[in-house]
């Protein structure tokens, strides 16, 4: 063999050594990123969770708003990555308790029973106006003393939270915003920023984020703004509070 031939095969050699070392690399961080997902998630493979449906407060029956229902589809796809699977149900038909399997519930209070209930047990500090049709501030949220009123189309709120229960166990996640757009925005906040939020509050954290949505009328979901973090304000007297 000659000097040629002989640095050829090392060049084919390396090359193939370096692809294995990169591939074995790529696999070994997507695994790793993939596992802190699954934690922060409470999804590990193969695990359940339940996805509660509001209601469109402004229609009857038991229909959902279009973006409420873009915001289930987004966590959908959320889960799936995860490798769990979504037990789907209504949020009035809810009866699990806190901690056995994640659980994500989209809406606030007005359409979604199940919020209601733990912003009641989760969440005192915070107070939503539920008054829409006879308050000029209908849907307001008070929070540490401060007022977020609704301003349709050009300012609106919605609390995103991951809360756990007294005794711990799998969280719960919250989309509890002012109009179904909100609730969407917050969905869409959570699925691209869950990274950074599990190296901010831990992967077992608890936090309450006060979002605004910015001219929804032009930008959609899409405009948001982390307004504050609201933790201990919104926790204060439970024993979810950090």
């Amino acid at each position: 063999m000659n000097d040629d031939v002989r640095n050829i095969a090392l060049g084919l050699v390396a090359s193939g050594v370096s692809a294995a070392a990169g591939w074995f690399f790529r696999t070994y961080l997507w695994r790793r990123q993939l596992r802190r997902k699954q934690q922060f998630f409470g999804l590990p493979g193969g695990s359940e969770c339940l996805l509660v449906v509001n209601q469109d407060p402004s229609a009857s029956g038991r229909s959902v708003s279009r973006h409420d229902a873009f915001a289930l589809l987004e966590l959908s796809a959320l889960i799936k990555e995860c490798g769990a699977h979504a037990d789907i149900v209504v949020h009035d038909a809810a009866r699990q308790g806190l901690g056995i399997r994640t659980e994500f519930c989209v809406g606030g209070p007005v359409s979604n029973r199940r919020t209601e209930a733990h912003q009641r047990s989760m969440l005192p500090g915070v107070d939503v106006n539920t008054d829409f049709e006879n308050a000029a501030d209908g849907g307001a949220f008070t929070i540490g003393g401060e007022s977020y009123r609704l301003e349709k189309g050009t300012a609106e709120y919605v609390l995103l939270a991951r809360l756990t229960g007294p005794e711990g166990g799998r969280p719960v996640f919250l989309a509890s915003g002012q109009r179904g757009i909100t609730n969407q925005a917050a969905v869409r906040y959570l699925a691209r920023h869950h990274a950074r939020l599990a190296r901010r509050h831990g992967l077992d954290g608890t936090f309450c984020l006060l979002l605004k949505v910015v001219n929804s009328d032009a930008y959609g979901p899409d405009m948001v703004e982390l307004v504050a973090d609201v933790t201990a304000s919104a926790t204060a007297g439970t024993a979810t509070g950090r």
